[in-house]
């Protein structure tokens, strides 16, 4: 007979729209990627099972809606998430310059609702950038001004970097509910 235990591990996933949120979610859960933008309206959820050692790890990914229109909606979608992934595009527009300048805005609103829980931070689209021209300290500074656990670079095109950074999370979440135990 095993020692199994189950967890349950609701996961917010926030950043602006278009970033990608949605795409790397399905890509993790998935194995898919479209190319269609369709936006998020509200919020939706996604549940994936992973197996550690022995242990059930159940998972609900909250994809929370970019757009302002939902704002008022997002206290309710932040209850209980035991962690969080904040996303922003890399990509050198005004979709990446905006939602780099909004991971802070993110944060704060996140911390206002959850307190202090674990943060991975997912430079996502790397596939539309030259990765050596990237500015990797100014990413690198956000991400220790803030205490996140990690910064992955992501493609939910290619899927580079994808399932690392999802299991980053996942771990960090198990290793320390079970060391709870």
């Amino acid at each position: 007979m095993t020692n199994s235990e189950e967890f349950v591990f609701k996961i917010c996933v926030l950043g602006d729209g278009a970033v990608g949120k949605t795409s790397l979610i399905k890509k993790f859960t998935k194995g898919t990627f479209e190319m269609d933008y369709i936006k998020t309206i509200g919020a939706q959820f996604s549940r994936f099972n992973k197996k550690i050692n022995e242990d059930v790890i159940n998972l609900i990914f909250w994809d929370i809606s970019g757009q302002d229109d939902f704002n008022f909606l997002q206290p309710l979608f932040y209850k209980e998430s035991k962690a969080c992934i904040i996303v922003y595009s890399l990509e050198e527009n005004d979709l990446g310059n905006e939602s780099f300048k909004h991971i802070e805005n993110w944060h704060n609103e996140l911390k206002k609702n959850c307190g202090n829980i674990p943060v991975v931070l997912f430079a996502n689209k790397v596939d539309l950038v030259e990765e050596n021209d990237l500015d990797t300290d100014k990413i690198q500074n956000i991400v220790n001004e803030h205490n996140f656990l990690e910064l992955y670079l992501t493609s939910a095109k290619t899927g580079q970097g994808v399932i690392e950074a999802f299991n980053a999370i996942i771990n960090e979440l198990y290793n320390k509910s079970k060391n709870q135990n």
